[in-house]
């Protein structure tokens, strides 16, 4: 199971982000390419602890978060293209500095060799194993990344 935790998953990862540019365009979903960028440095620094963030679990997901988490990372099946994003997640600027960001993005897939979040917990999932917040990571980045034809 690929996960950001493996050096080669995390490079492979890299490289995609490097290869985006302006003139991407989504294949499905409603974020242009500096929006898909943006949302998910700001993800990436939600799960690392990478600024002042108040977790909680939503008390849907305590009802149904370890079920949908179990089946979305089962195996390498890529998440399926209508997965919701959360409205703190929603980035609402449509422009900005596509290059800076794409640094900033890059910078928290290395950060992730030396995690250690343990306040971590996920809106919908709740409290995660590193093993789960590392194959969630990788597929929410390949997610993102195929939707733009990356």
């Amino acid at each position: 199971m690929k996960s950001i935790f493996d050096q080669t998953d995390r490079s492979s990862i890299i490289e995609r982000i490097e290869a985006i540019d302006s003139n991407h365009t989504a294949n499905w979903g409603k974020m242009n390419v500096y929006q898909m960028v943006k949302h998910n440095v700001y993800r990436n620094d939600w799960i690392l602890g990478n600024g002042r963030f108040t977790y909680y679990h939503a008390f849907i997901g305590k009802i149904f978060g370890k079920m949908v988490l179990k089946k979305m990372i089962k195996d390498e099946k890529p998440f399926d293209k209508s997965i919701p994003t959360s409205a703190p997640f929603k980035i609402k600027e449509l422009d900005g500095d596509l290059e800076s960001d794409k640094l900033k993005w890059i910078s928290t897939i290395i950060d992730y060799k030396d995690f250690d979040n343990p306040d971590f917990i996920h809106d919908f999932f709740g409290k995660m194993t590193k093993e789960q917040i590392g194959i969630l990571v990788y597929k929410h980045c390949d997610h993102h990344l195929r939707q733009f034809g990356l």
